[in-house]
């Protein structure tokens, strides 16, 4: 799976969120998807890997963070699982 165009991370007062770019981004306030220091680190490790899986980014996460396989899974799964809600990622 990738991330879809258009989408990027930005810091707003101090805070990392998604948001849409282009002509066709309205600005909803309502609608940023505000990520924690893991979320947003991942974010740019799928940017990075351009098409990754759930895999890619378990194993990236084992190797930055000092964290178990079974806790990176987890943790990997429910932030592709809001991307996948959101709209953010294509398979």
């Amino acid at each position: 799976m990738k991330i879809k165009d258009g989408y990027v991370l930005r810091d707003v007062l101090g805070d990392k969120v998604i948001v849409a770019e282009g002509l066709e981004a309205s600005v909803d306030f309502g609608k940023l998807l505000c990520l924690n220091e893991t979320a947003a680190w991942l974010w740019e490790e799928a940017q990075t890997q351009g098409n990754f899986t759930l895999a890619s980014l378990v194993i990236a996460l084992c190797e930055e963070y000092v964290v178990s396989e079974d806790k990176a899974q987890k943790d990997v799964t429910t932030i592709i699982g809001i991307w996948k809600e959101k709209g953010l990622v294509e398979e």
